[in-house]
Order: C-alpha cells, then structure tokens, then sequence
C-alpha cells in the first residue's frame, strides 16, 4: 500500500493542510480509499469542547424547563396542604366540561381550569351527568374526577327557595319537593323552634343563636330521595358561607362595622323591603344611618316575622315583640329571612348619602346632616322614595297614597 502525502497550504490563517491518500498499486479506480484529510495548526479539539459543553448546557436548560413545568403542573393537580372540609357542587343539565371546570376553580375546588381540562382528558375525560357532588376544596384533581365520575345514584328532585323565604316557608316548600322531608323536622334541625337548637352551624352563627334563620342560602337544589333534613340544610348553610366569602362578609367589620350576623340581619331586612335592585343600596343605607343615630328602624317588614300575616298593620305594630322596629331600637335579634346575593352586597356596600347639591340636602338650614333616613313605596312597580328629612317623607306618603299605592 502507497501512502502519498499532498501537502497544501492557506497562508491567511498560517494553517498547513496534509492529504492522506492510501492505496495500493494495484488497486483500480472503483475502488480507491477516499482521502482523509487532516489540519494542521487548527484548534480542533478546544472547539470540539466548546461545541460539546453548549450541547450539555442546553440539555441542561431544557431539562431544568420540562422539571420546572412539571413542578408547575402538580402544584396545580395536587395543591399543597391539606384538602379543605367537604362541600357540595352542583352541575346543572347545560353544563360541559368548559363551564365545569370554570365553575370549579371559581368555587375554589381547583386553582386552574385549563390545567383540569387537560388532566381530564389525559385521564379518559369526563362525562358530564347533573347533581349534586361532594368535593373537597384544593383536593388532588384525580378525587376530584373520581367524585364527578360517579353519578348520582338517587333520583333528584328541584327545589326552588326564592330570596327572601323564611325557615318556615323553606320547610314548606320542600316538603311539597321531597316528600321523605317532613317540615316540621327540617324546622327543629334548624332550631325554628322554641325548644331546639339547629342541628348543625354556621361559622356566621353567634354562640347564642340557635336558629338558622338568615344563614341558608336562597336557591335551585337538587336533592335525592334520600337526603335527610339535616343535610339539606348543611348544603344551604354551605352555600350561604361560600356566597358570602365570595361578597366579603368575612370582611364586614371594616367594610361597614358590624359583624357578619349583623349584616346578614340588615341583608334580610333589605330583601323583604327592596323591590327593585337600585333601592338595596339606598336602603341600606337608611338602617345605617338610623343605627348611628340610635333611632327606631321602623321597619314594616319586620312587623310581620312569625306573625298572622292576616293581622292588620296596626294590630301588628301595637305587638310587643322583639321584632317590632317601631317599639325597639337596634336590630331584630335574628334575620328575617333568608337573603340572596344582591341584598348581601347592598348591605356590605350602602349607597352614599345624597351630595351636598342634591335637592334633598338644600331644603334644610338649620345646619343637620343631610343623609337619607326615610323611604317609602312610590309606584306600582316598587320602586321607593328616599327622603332625608321628616317633612319630605310625609311628602312623599301623601304623594303615594295619591298614586294608591298605600
């Protein structure tokens, strides 16, 4: 075999370039070795380290990424710390995996909707079947679609409780629902009666209070067969506390300085006096208002609470009960009724009093505060009118009874 050297040269970089050719003399054209081919003076090798450490740095970076996102995506299967106590989900008959798992993350069931949807999917998805469900808040996604797998086993019967029913009308209504229920029953576990207690509480719930009047929340249920009374009013006591950390009531003491129960109180006041929705405010801020200034709230509605509802106004408002705003100053000792969102908000959010230009404030001179410390009905469609002085109030009566409205 002839090893020939061909010595060729690049003068702009000083580099000496060696041909190798290795062939033996009797070897033909087809079947020669190629020539290897070798540079002299060129740091070969240093560049071959620098190449091979970015090809492991980037390894590194990517690999760090794909751990990162994957720390990212378990904290959000899995969230850290202990799954919260058990509450009820509903998923209505409209209802696809889209507005499920939307639902779920503003609920605080799951801290990211997207990130549900996919592990849904890469689980086998989710067929959505309506019901009720029992899930633990910030719970591993796998319980959670294990939970809403299951169908619900019972039929389900809907329940509508409009805003503003009491415990006594709830019971009513759901027993014509769920006949297994009986009403007086759902009442004694809810402490409507004198002599019970409720049977479970809320965390709005003061020590001395036993009823649950004011703390189940107002809405379309759909209960199995088999639902017992006490945990009917476990949902809706559930539903109420969720719906008011949602509105911030437990934030009240700043918000309007007074306690949750407190609010809730005022809440059902407004919900049976409000007629139309821009007057929860402004009434709202009447009972304020007439708090501050240690006067009666003269409430109608609160007249007729666990009363004869035949009873004529004035008989009503010659009976001394603890409800009788006109005999008693403060707030009733309990709720009236049980209020829907609206009236919560109302009641964590009054209405400012009217501004110093408005023409309420310039009919007074004698140097009072003007602020809105009477209302009346005003038409048929229930609105009301809001006065800041007695003189306008009687106004405003006159004025209403003209229209036949009182």
């Amino acid at each position: 075999m002839l090893t020939r050297w061909l010595p060729q040269s690049c003068c702009r970089h000083g580099l000496k370039v060696v041909i190798f050719v290795n062939e033996r003399p009797d070897m033909d054209h087809e079947h020669r070795v190629l020539p290897s081919l070798v540079v002299e003076g060129f740091p070969s090798k240093r560049i071959a380290n620098i190449v091979a450490m970015l090809f492991v740095s980037v390894l590194v970076v990517i690999a760090v990424a794909f751990a990162a996102h994957k720390y990212w995506y378990l904290q959000q299967v899995n969230p850290s710390g202990e799954a919260d106590a058990s509450e009820i989900f509903l998923i209505t008959e409209t209802d696809d995996l889209s507005t499920v798992s939307k639902k779920l993350k503003q609920d605080g069931f799951i801290v990211n909707d997207s990130v549900f949807r996919s592990y849904a999917s890469s689980e086998g998805g989710l067929e959505i079947l309506p019901g009720y469900y029992t899930l633990r808040p910030r719970d591993h996604m796998g319980n959670i679609l294990r939970v809403l797998r299951t169908p619900p086993n019972e039929t389900l019967s809907k329940v509508t409780f409009p805003e503003g029913f009491t415990l006594a009308q709830i019971a009513e209504r759901l027993n014509q629902g769920v006949p297994s229920i009986d009403a007086e029953d759902f009442l004694a576990k809810t402490g409507d009666l004198k002599t019970t207690s409720s049977a479970v509480r809320s965390v709005y719930q003061p020590e001395s209070v036993t009823s649950l009047e004011g703390l189940l929340f107002p809405d379309t249920y759909l209960f199995s067969g088999d639902k017992t009374a006490t945990q009917v009013a476990q949902e809706m006591l559930k539903l109420m506390e969720r719906v008011g950390r949602q509105e911030g009531l437990d934030d009240s003491m700043n918000l309007v300085g007074r306690s949750p129960y407190e609010v809730l109180i005022v809440a059902s006041i407004i919900e049976r006096e409000a007629k139309v929705a821009q007057d929860r405010p402004k009434i709202a801020r009447v009972i304020y208002n007439r708090l501050a200034l240690g006067m009666p709230l003269e409430i109608d509605a609160t007249l007729f609470y666990k009363q004869n509802s035949e009873l004529s106004f004035p008989t009503l408002k010659a009976i001394d009960t603890p409800f009788n705003t006109y005999m008693h100053t403060g707030l009733p000792p309990t709720p009236i009724s049980n209020p829907g969102r609206e009236s919560i908000a109302a009641a964590l959010s009054p209405a400012p009093n009217p501004s110093a230009g408005n023409a309420l404030c310039r009919e007074i001179q004698d140097g009072s505060p003007c602020i809105y410390l009477y209302y009346v009905l005003s038409d048929k469609d229930g609105n009301h009118k809001f006065a800041a002085t007695f003189s306008q109030h009687q106004a405003n009566v006159q004025a209403a009874i003209i229209a036949g409205v009182l």
